[in-house]
């Protein structure tokens, strides 16, 4: 089997910019790789997920539960697999990931506030998509630890991915959302040990540069890069 690596982080965290510069790096190195990114917009089995954050389902993110909405992103993921990278995974390829299962426990986690519940829908999300689904579990999972604040003035000008509009999905133009994402995801991460990346420091925006050589080093420290090129 392959390694699959994980870049998650709440929007605006700086994800798709991480992933291209590993990519760049992979390539650098001479090291195989596939990469992919969720949703996949360009395919029609995004469907759903584009009615969802368009807001077919509810204007609100909250309009639409957990565990459906969990699913149509789940679906997503389920057709790339199997369309796409299914076969390369198997082989022992690299499958770099923007975003995958963990945006469901991050997202539409924050939607329960009840913690017991909480916990009963993580545990769901990890045996419905791994087990059920039987999508591959990740090697390494990155969170890109990007406080609210700053990352809503890096998502203010970003264009909408899915038709490439101005128009705000239904969780970015919900901040209270937005926060409780973050929050969530901090406690899930800790939960589930996933490597946290601290995009600010004492109060300082570290360079795009600084955030990818940490990522660099704990792949290496994982001996992720050296497997791949045996």
């Amino acid at each position: 089997m392959g390694n699959l690596i994980v870049i998650e982080g709440s929007d605006g965290a700086g994800k798709e910019t991480q992933t291209n510069l590993l990519q760049a790096f992979f390539q650098s190195t001479g090291t195989v790789f596939e990469s992919v990114s969720f949703p996949n917009y360009q395919e029609a089995y995004s469907a759903p997920v584009r009615m969802y954050l368009s807001g077919d389902f509810g204007k609100k993110p909250s309009d639409v539960s957990a565990y459906a909405a969990s699913v149509l992103f789940s679906v997503d993921r389920f057709a790339s697999f199997r369309t796409t990278w299914k076969d390369a995974y198997e082989a022992g390829t690299i499958i770099l990931a923007d975003r995958y299962i963990p945006s469901n426990m991050i997202h539409q986690a924050a939607k329960i506030e009840d913690p017991d519940q909480r916990k009963a829908f993580l545990c769901w999300v990890e045996d419905f998509e791994y087990r059920i689904m039987g999508l591959p579990r990740p090697r390494i999972i990155f969170f890109l630890d990007m406080p609210p604040e700053v990352s809503h003035r890096l998502r203010e000008n970003r264009k909408n991915k899915a038709d490439g509009s101005d128009k705000k999905d239904i969780h970015e133009r919900d901040e209270a959302y937005m926060v409780a994402s973050y929050q969530t995801a901090c406690q899930v991460a800790k939960a589930y040990k996933w490597i946290r990346i601290q995009c600010v420091e004492e109060g300082r925006l570290k360079s795009i540069e600084e955030i990818h050589q940490e990522i660099i080093v704990h792949l290496k420290r994982e001996q992720i890069i050296e497997e791949a090129m045996e």
